[in-house]
C-alpha cells in the first residue's frame, strides 16, 4: 500500500468512525465503540513492543527509517511512541524546505515549539512581502504538517496577509531580477 492508499484508508476509517456515533442503538453504538477500542490498545501495545525491541537493537538508523515513513511515523504518533520530539521533527521540516524559501530569496527561523504551537520569523525578501503569508501556507505549513502532524496551529512574525479586493497579482521583488 502507497502512501496515497494509506490516506485514502484512514479517511475512510474517520469516516466509518463518523458512522459509528449515528448508530440509533445506544447499546450497538458502545460496543462498536468498544471494539475499536480494544483494537486500537492491542494494535498500540504491539506497536510499543515493536518500537522497543527496535530500540534495544537498532543504532538509530531503523527507528528512524520507521518514524520516517509517513503511515508508520502517524501510527507511532497515535499512540505517543515516536521516537522524534516535536521540535526536532518541525525543525526537520524546515530543513527540507529551506531551499526552496531560499530560491525565492528568503528564510525561516524556527522561534519555538510550545503545547503544539509553533513559532516562526519569516526572514528576508519574503519578510513583510504580500506573498508571505501564500508561502508560509504552501510551502512551510506543508511541510510542517506533514512531518508534525501534531502541531496544532503555526504562528509567524513577518507574515503579511495579502490585501483582500486587488485585482492585480502582488510580486516580491527577488533580488537580481527586474520587471519589465
Amino acid at each position: 500500500m502507497d502512501d496515497t492508499q494509506a490516506r485514502e484508508r484512514v479517511a475512510r476509517v474517520d469516516s466509518l468512525l463518523e458512522e459509528l456515533e449515528t448508530l440509533p442503538d445506544p447499546l450497538a453504538r458502545q460496543t462498536a465503540t468498544e471494539v475499536v477500542e480494544a483494537l486500537l490498545d492491542l494494535y498500540g501495545e504491539g506497536l510499543a513492543r515493536l518500537v522497543g525491541f527496535v530500540a534495544e537493537h537498532d543504532d538509530g538508523a531503523l527507528a528512524e527509517a520507521l518514524a520516517g515513513d509517513e503511515l508508520v511515523g502517524h501510527l507511532l504518533l497515535l499512540h505517543g511512541l515516536h521516537p522524534m520530539p516535536l521540535a526536532a521533527r518541525v525543525q526537520q521540516a524546515l530543513d527540507g524546505v529551506r531551499p526552496y524559501l531560499d530560491s525565492h530569496g528568503g528564510d525561516v527561523e524556527l522561534l519555538g515549539v510550545d503545547e503544539g504551537v509553533v513559532r516562526l520569523r519569516l526572514e528576508g525578501s519574503c519578510s513583510g512581502c504580500p506573498s508571505s503569508a501564500v508561502t508560509l501556507k504552501h510551502a512551510i505549513e506543508d511541510a510542517i504538517h506533514k512531518a508534525a502532524p501534531d502541531v496544532e496551529r503555526i504562528e509567524a512574525d513577518g507574515a503579511v496577509e495579502p490585501p483582500v479586493g486587488v485585482p492585480l497579482p502582488i510580486v516580491c521583488e527577488i533580488p537580481g531580477v527586474r520587471a519589465g
